[in-house]
């Protein structure tokens, strides 16, 4: 599948993966300031999000594949893997299907485990809101309202309506599939008893439960070169919480 792409800067290529219910374009600004710092930076839509093509195959190794075909279409090599939560197990997936591409791996607040069902609420929120008779953004988060209490996350997922066309708002995912296969997200890639030989970064945020000291035998059981970072006063969305710190520590490992 031909993902869609944002491209800032030139160097050493950084590819950056959301995570659900995420698009290339929620990490632009931070994509600007890597690129200004002498990194290509490519910010993908994975599939059924933002930009890209639907499908209704939805799973890790799928979309690692889809990121295999992006780097084999632009000639990519050498490359810094970075992924967020959804786009963290994505690139973990990557490093054990294609790891003859990587670099360096940065995964951001995911670890290699299976994690129990906990986007109920927001599914509720999505399916309540029905595009047929919503008019506004403002109607929708009105409906939203209802079962997602945290601005912030009605925001972050207001952030994927359009207008499909001059009468009617659609979401930029595919949320029928995600329904589907919402099982997927929580659900680790299988390596089958390997171990990665890539230089990892796990980076975690204090305020956040995805990556718990527990954890911390898993990853290195896997990934015997995995560092682990831990950023002060950050929840799961690190990067949106101290970009400044995310940035530096980011920039640090890519020097």
């Amino acid at each position: 599948m031909k993902l869609f792409y944002r491209k800032f800067g030139e160097g050493e290529p950084l590819i950056i993966l959301h995570g659900l219910f995420g698009q290339s374009d929620n990490w632009a600004s931070l994509a600007r300031q890597f690129a200004g710092r002498g990194l290509a930076v490519y910010t993908l839509d994975l599939r059924n999000h933002g930009l890209s093509p639907w499908s209704d195959e939805w799973n890790y190794p799928v979309m690692a594949r889809d990121v295999e075909e992006f780097t084999e279409e632009l000639g990519l090599r050498n490359i810094t893997l970075l992924g967020h939560s959804m786009g963290g197990m994505t690139a973990m997936q990557y490093a054990f299907l294609f790891p003859d591409k990587l670099s360096k791996l940065i995964v951001v607040d995911m670890a290699p485990r299976a994690y129990p069902p906990h986007h109920d609420g927001v599914m509720e929120g999505l399916l309540s809101v029905d595009l047929n008779r919503v008019k506004t953004r403002k109607e929708a988060e009105e409906q939203l309202s209802h079962t997602i209490n945290e601005n912030a996350t009605r925001q972050f997922l207001l952030k994927n309506l359009y207008w499909k066309d001059d009468t009617r708002l659609a979401w930029r995912f595919n949320l029928s599939v995600i329904e589907k296969n919402i099982g997927m997200t929580g659900i680790p890639f299988d390596p089958e008893g390997r171990r990665s030989s890539i230089p990892a970064w796990f980076i975690r945020g204090d305020h956040s439960d995805y990556v718990l000291d527990s954890d911390v035998e898993r990853i290195e059981e896997l990934f015997p070169l995995a560092k682990l970072i831990t950023i002060p006063g950050a929840g799961h969305w690190i990067h949106a919480d101290k970009p400044a710190l995310f940035l530096d520590t980011v920039m640090d490992i890519c020097k």
